[in-house]
Order: structure tokens, then sequence, then C-alpha cells
């Protein structure tokens, strides 16, 4: 199954044999430090800057809903953000993994996020829309 969509995902997870919980990390764009002009010029044209993680939470994937509604829940916890990675880990058989097995999973994530490991997430901006981020 292709996804091209956050709905899309959310099926994608209700329909595996193992109850799905997503893993969510938000981050925001920033210009790193000692950036040059270029790297300020592409920023300002939204093409380019670090994206750093601000924010985790992982949910059952039956638990969740829109991804406006995600973006409510995030805007009510009071931080900003740009970007939205995403992960599935799946349960046992016939047994959602709990937030406390998530913790180590959703630390390596950060981890992978800040080194430029972005490869195997999906990612969204605030619009909901799919986006593909390159790595320099």
């Amino acid at each position: 199954m292709g996804i091209s969509s956050y709905e899309d995902l959310l099926n994608a997870a209700n329909t595996q044999a193992e109850p799905q919980r997503l893993l969510f990390v938000f981050t925001q764009a920033e210009l790193p430090d000692g950036h040059t002009k270029d790297q300020q010029a592409q920023f300002k044209a939204q093409k380019g800057g670090a994206l750093t993680p601000v924010m985790c939470v992982d949910k059952l994937a039956s638990e969740r809903g829109s991804f406006s509604g995600l973006v409510e829940e995030s805007r009510q916890m009071g931080t900003g953000w740009d970007i939205v990675f995403v992960a599935c880990m799946p349960g046992k058989p016939g047994l959602a993994s709990n937030s406390d097995e998530a913790e180590q999973p959703l630390k390596v994530m950060v981890k992978s996020i800040m080194d430029g490991r972005i490869g195997s997430f999906l990612a969204f901006n605030r619009d909901g829309e799919l986006v593909q981020l390159a790595v320099s």
C-alpha cells in the first residue's frame, strides 16, 4: 500500500496484524549556528535550515483522528513546530505496545533526526502534506 497522506498512514497502520503505535517527533526549522549568507537565503526561501526536535508523543494508531486534530492537540501544548516525523511501532500479536515501550524508540528517532538520518520516517508539514526532505 502506497502512503501519500496522513489518512493513508492511519489506514495502513490499522490494517496490520499487530496493533501499531504511532511515534511522532515534532521539529522546528532553524538556522544552524555559524550559518552563511547562502544558508540564510535558503532558509528564508524555506529550502534549507536545520530541523530541531521540540516535542515527542506516541499514540495508538486506533486513537489517532484527523491530522487537523493532531495539529490542534500540538497547539494546545504551546510548542511551535514545522515538520512532524512519524514512524510506526508494532505491538505483539493481539497486544499493543505501551508508552513505556515507546520511550526508547522515540529517543532513537530524535537522535536519528538530529544526525540527519530521516529516510525511514514519514514527514508531514503543518498542512498535513507529505513532504520529501533532502539532507545536505
